[in-house]
């Protein structure tokens, strides 16, 4: 996958969102760049990894390229705890798939939502891991896991193939009850 794949597979859940998004598991930055383009100047970006050298190229890498988008790196584990919000969205690529039991992180990510604000994850779409994607959940999971965890019904936003576990999802989901703001038109960059 590339910045590309990375920027499709958020685009529609982001676009036309609050500039405030919290990222879960960010890595060394890779979903970090694609939230940033999305987003666009004023974006205000916390980004959580236990990783602090990943964090810092995060920041680093968004600096370079998107110079008007501000990243707050947060060293640690979010399912210990999150950031206090409100966030106008919160991204999880990659990341909860590293987690068991994801019902108590998706309440603690629902309580840190703003009114018309969003979840978007991407994640496999497979119910079987390996020891490096120890639980990746498939769309049709992920529908059931959502609605058991106060969301509405996930939109399926892109799927792309993957050499691992077959293909990669993103997708969208809201607080039971609240609208989705309707997004610009999309374009492909």
């Amino acid at each position: 996958m590339d910045h590309r794949d990375h920027v499709s597979l958020i685009r529609s859940g982001v676009a036309g969102s609050g500039p405030r998004w919290l990222e879960l598991g960010a890595g060394d930055g890779a979903f970090t760049l694609a939230l940033a383009d999305v987003l666009g100047a004023g974006a205000d970006i916390t980004a959580v990894d236990r990783d602090q050298r990943a964090l810092r190229t995060a920041v680093e890498a968004v600096a370079r390229r998107f110079p008007a988008v501000t990243v707050a790196p947060v060293p640690g584990d979010f399912t210990l705890g999150l950031p206090p919000g409100p966030f106008d969205g919160v991204l999880a690529a990659n990341s909860l798939h590293f987690v068991a039991d994801r019902r108590r992180i998706l309440e603690a990510i629902r309580e840190r939502l703003a009114a018309g604000a969003r979840l978007v994850i991407v994640e496999y779409d497979a119910d079987r891991g390996n020891p490096w994607v120890p639980h990746p959940f498939s769309f049709a999971t992920w529908t059931r896991e959502a609605h058991d965890a106060g969301f509405g019904r996930p939109t399926l936003l892109h799927r792309v193939p993957s050499r691992f576990l077959g293909a990669i999802y993103g997708a969208v989901a809201l607080p039971c009850g609240q609208p989705l703001r309707e997004p610009p038109p999309a374009h492909d960059r």
